[in-house]
C-alpha cells in the first residue's frame, strides 16, 4: 500500500484506536508497583502515542502532499532524477509522453468536452537531460470542435518543497478552480502544467543551474516549454506563458519571470521568499560562484540588473505569514524598477498552508489569465 493510499490512513487510524482502547482496558491490571507493571505502562503509552503520531502524520501528508511514496519519505527515491545519458528509444515520440489520463472532479467531468481532462505525463529535457513527471490540465474547450484550430495560454504550476504534483490536484484544486473560473467567464480557458520544482529529488535545487549538477533553471526556461509546445496546441509567442507556485514554487515562479521575461510574461508567488536558502536539503548550490549566487537573490537582481518587462504577483498575510514585512519591502523595490509591474494579495490572516493558498488561487489565476494571450 502506498504512502498516500486511503487504506494506509484507515489502517493507521484503526490501529491507533485499538491501542487506545487496549490501554484503557489493561491499565488497571498494570496499576501496581514493580518493574514489570511500570514497563508495561510505559510500553502501552509509548506505542499508543506513536500510533496516534503516525495517524496524524499520514493524514497531514494526505492533505498537504509532502511525500509521494515511502521511498520519498525515507530519502530512498530512485525512480526519478537527473538523466545523464539517453538512447534514441527513450525519446521516441518527443520529449513529452502521456502515460495516463483522469477526469476532473467537476460536474460532467467524465466527458473531456465538458469537464476537460488531466493527463499524467513524463517529460525528458532535451538540453538538461532532466526527467520528471507532471500533470497537464486541458480545459473543455481543448476538446470541442469549434476550438480545434485554437491555441491556448499556459500556466506552469509549481508546488513547494518537497511537495507532490498530485497535491496540486487533490489538495489545492487547481484544475477544478480553473474550470469553474473559465465556466463563469472570470478567466480565459488555460492549460495548466503542474509539477514540483524538485525535478532532481530528493535534492531541493531552488530552480538553480547547479554547477556540476542539475540545470534546473534551464529545464524550466527551455526544456519544459519546448516539450509542451511540441505536444499541445499552446501559444508560442512571448506573452502566452505564465508561472505560479507556492512557497519554494513561489520563489521559483518569481525568479523565472524576472530572469526570463521572454518566456514567462507573468509570475505569481504565493507565500514566496526572495532569496535561495542554503541548508541540508539544498546542499551547495553555487560552488563558490558569486555571480550565480547573486542571480538567485531577487533583491540583488532587481537592484543591479536591467528591470525585466514582466508582471509579478506576491501574496502574504498580515498575521500568520513570516514573509509579510519582506513582501512589503519587495513590492516597494519592484515599484521603483519600471517596466516591471507588481500586484499583491494580502490576507488579514492565514498561515503557510494549503487552506491559505486555496483562498488565493482563484484571484491569482484570474490575474494570470488577464496577462496572457493565446497566440
Amino acid at each position: 500500500m502506498g504512502l498516500t493510499s486511503n487504506k494506509v490512513l484507515a489502517l493507521a487510524v484503526v490501529l491507533a484506536g485499538l491501542l487506545f482502547v487496549g490501554t484503557v482496558w489493561y491499565w488497571p491490571r498494570l496499576a501496581r508497583r514493580g518493574w514489570r507493571p511500570v514497563s508495561g505502562r510505559v510500553a502501552l503509552l509509548f506505542v499508543t502515542q506513536l500510533a496516534v503520531f503516525v495517524s496524524v502524520g499520514v493524514a497531514a501528508n494526505q492533505a498537504f502532499g509532502f511525500y509521494a511514496s515511502w521511498a520519498d519519505l525515507f530519502g530512498q527515491e530512485s525512480g526519478q532524477g537527473v538523466v545523464t545519458t539517453h538512447g534514441a528509444a527513450q525519446l521516441v515520440g518527443g520529449p513529452l509522453q502521456v502515460v495516463g489520463t483522469r477526469e476532473v472532479a467537476v460536474p460532467g467531468g467524465a466527458r473531456p468536452q465538458t469537464g476537460g481532462q488531466i493527463q499524467k505525463v513524463g517529460i525528458v529535457g532535451r538540453t538538461t537531460r532532466i526527467a520528471t513527471p507532471a500533470y497537464v490540465y486541458l480545459p473543455p474547450e481543448y476538446f470541442q470542435p469549434q476550438y480545434r484550430s485554437r491555441t491556448f495560454p499556459v500556466s506552469v504550476v509549481l508546488t513547494g518543497y518537497p511537495g507532490t504534483a498530485e497535491a496540486l490536484i487533490k489538495g489545492l484544486h487547481y484544475p477544478q478552480t480553473a474550470h469553474e473560473l473559465a465556466k463563469d467567464g472570470r478567466m480565459q480557458p488555460m492549460i495548466l502544467v503542474m509539477l514540483r520544482p524538485t525535478v532532481a529529488p530528493p535534492r531541493d535545487t531552488e530552480c538553480v543551474d547547479v554547477p556540476g549538477g542539475p540545470k534546473t533553471e534551464t529545464f524550466f526556461e527551455r526544456d519544459l516549454p519546448d516539450a509542451v509546445m511540441a505536444h499541445y496546441r499552446v501559444g508560442r509567442k512571448p506573452g502566452s506563458w505564465g508561472i505560479i507556485g507556492d512557497s519554494t514554487g513561489g520563489y521559483c515562479a518569481l525568479k523565472l519571470a524576472v530572469h526570463h521575461p521572454e518566456v514567462y510574461a507573468a509570475g505569481a508567488g504565493l507565500s514566496p521568499y526572495y532569496k535561495a536558502p542554503i541548508d541540508p536539503t539544498t546542499g551547495d548550490l553555487f560552488h563558490g560562484d558569486k555571480d550565480l549566487q547573486n542571480r538567485a537573490d531577487l533583491w540583488w537582481c532587481l537592484k543591479h540588473l536591467r528591470a525585466p518587462d514582466t508582471s509579478l504577483l506576491v501574496s502574504t498575510s498580515r498575521v500568520g505569514e513570516s514573509n509579510y514585512r519582506a513582501t512589503l519591502k519587495f513590492m516597494q523595490l519592484v515599484q521603483s524598477r519600471r517596466p516591471t509591474r507588481i500586484a499583491s494579495i494580502i490576507l488579514d490572516g492565514g498561515g503557510h498552508n494549503f487552506n491559505t493558498w486555496r483562498r488565493e488561487i482563484p484571484a491569482a489565476l484570474q490575474w494570470l489569465s488577464g496577462r496572457l494571450s493565446d497566440r
